[in-house]
């Protein structure tokens, strides 16, 4: 079977068609990069009268500082318990969804849920809840003889910021792996079970492989989201502390750039930031996706 070629009788066409989607992405996106890739060979003053070029000092400098060097190692302990919890606890309910019958739907709404709360609501939800001196989770905690308090354990605050940027992503991953579930035909589970596997077995020699491509998206997009899109969750619960025990990179580019003004300082963070999601990301494309069936 050909398949049809869309062909435009006006060879403007397309290009009107794309260009408002390309100018967001140049105002938004590349421009903006553009400027911080610039800034960040540069220093300037505190009140931005003076301007000096310093080519890589800025670099030296981050990498010379045990502050950036201990918050470039928490991203990535950061980044991974995200990835892994959010996704795992996501299947786990996928799997769940897809064997109740007449209430999935509601089931599946619920889950859903939290995906449309902003990060920086999730945050000061799970920061209420686990307040050590109103919270209704670090009162239950206390009576099982777990003293919890997030505002001086830097342990404690951790294990915040990892549970509301958890929950919050979950039903994200929980909507690709409840359609990837779907999408199996369930004569192979039922011909897996005529040769005498078990449900365990039958998921992960069957079901798991075939949700390959949709574990390979989920594991770039989650590492994106833990990288960049837990800076509300952080500065709401924790705001970096107690003594930066929760400062990820995403959260130092915004604390010496907007509070410390050391603008190019922050410009070089993000920058290497970029370049680590970027270098991750391909990784994950040159050795993960041999392993995705497709």
């Amino acid at each position: 079977m050909q398949t049809k070629r869309t062909v435009f009788p006006n060879k403007i066409l397309p290009y009107l068609l794309i260009a408002p989607q390309m100018a967001i992405t140049l105002v938004f996106f590349i421009w903006p990069a553009a400027l911080a890739f610039w800034q960040s060979f540069l220093r300037q003053d505190a009140f931005g009268f003076k301007t000096t070029f310093v080519w890589l000092d800025n670099y030296s400098k981050l990498f010379a500082d045990p502050y950036y060097l201990n918050a470039f190692g928490r991203t990535l302990v950061f980044a991974g318990l995200v990835a892994f919890l959010s996704m795992s606890l996501a299947l786990l309910l996928a799997v769940a969804a897809t064997r109740v019958l007449r209430a999935s739907r509601l089931y599946s709404a619920l889950i859903v849920w939290p995906y449309a709360v902003a990060p920086a609501i999730a945050g000061i939800l799970w920061w209420f809840m686990f307040n050590p001196t109103i919270g209704i989770v670090a009162y239950m905690l206390r009576g099982m003889g777990i003293h919890w308090n997030h505002l001086l354990d830097p342990t404690d605050s951790m294990a915040l910021i990892v549970i509301a940027s958890t929950w919050k992503q979950i039903s994200y991953n929980f909507l690709f792996f409840l359609a990837g579930l779907q999408s199996i035909p369930r004569s192979l589970e039922e011909a897996g079970a005529i040769d005498g596997a078990g449900p365990v077995k039958r998921f992960w020699t069957i079901i798991f492989p075939l949700l390959s491509p949709t574990t390979f998206y989920l594991v770039v997009i989650n590492v994106v989201y833990a990288m960049f899109d837990t800076f509300g969750i952080i500065d709401a619960t924790t705001a970096g502390g107690p003594n930066k025990a929760t400062e990820t990179l995403v959260y130092k580019v915004y604390f010496d750039g907007f509070i410390g003004l050391n603008l190019g300082s922050s410009a070089a963070q993000s920058v290497i930031l970029m370049v680590m999601v970027i270098g991750l990301t391909a990784i994950q494309f040159r050795f993960i996706e041999r392993r995705v069936q497709y």
